[in-house]
């Protein structure tokens, strides 16, 4: 059962492949923005992903996050996300993430619950119209 309380963490090595300069965001070899992000949302879903019924995922619908300070290619980023609001379908989170010296973003992510094979067959219809 989704409860407010329930905590995810991930982490991440900030290689070149994360970088803003390989991704596109930016010019310089610190970790980018796009991909702290991803990381927020991955920490986010897959924390509660456990307690949805079978057929059942997220999707994103809002972020809104700081990022606060660089980290240069070597780091590691951890994030963590606790659920802070169950509305029905909606659920929203606090994220934050941490480099090995400091807090480097934080923020408020929402998502929606979905049930996965509508979510696609959706998705698809509109491909079709093209």
């Amino acid at each position: 059962m989704l409860e407010t309380g329930i905590k995810g963490q991930q982490q991440t090595e900030v290689t070149y492949e994360n970088s803003a300069a390989a991704v596109g965001s930016g010019l310089l070899e610190v970790f980018s923005t796009p991909c702290m992000i991803a990381l927020m949302e991955k920490t986010a879903s897959g924390s509660v992903q456990p307690y949805l019924d079978e057929g059942q995922g997220t999707v994103g619908i809002e972020l809104r996050v700081k990022h606060l300070a660089a980290t240069p290619l070597g780091m590691t980023v951890r994030c963590e996300s606790e659920l802070t609001v169950v509305d029905g379908r909606r659920l929203v989170f606090s994220v934050k993430a941490y480099d090995d010296a400091e807090l480097i973003g934080e923020g408020i992510h929402e998502r929606f619950i979905i049930n996965s094979d509508k979510f696609m067959a959706k998705a698809q219809a509109k491909a079709a119209k093209r």
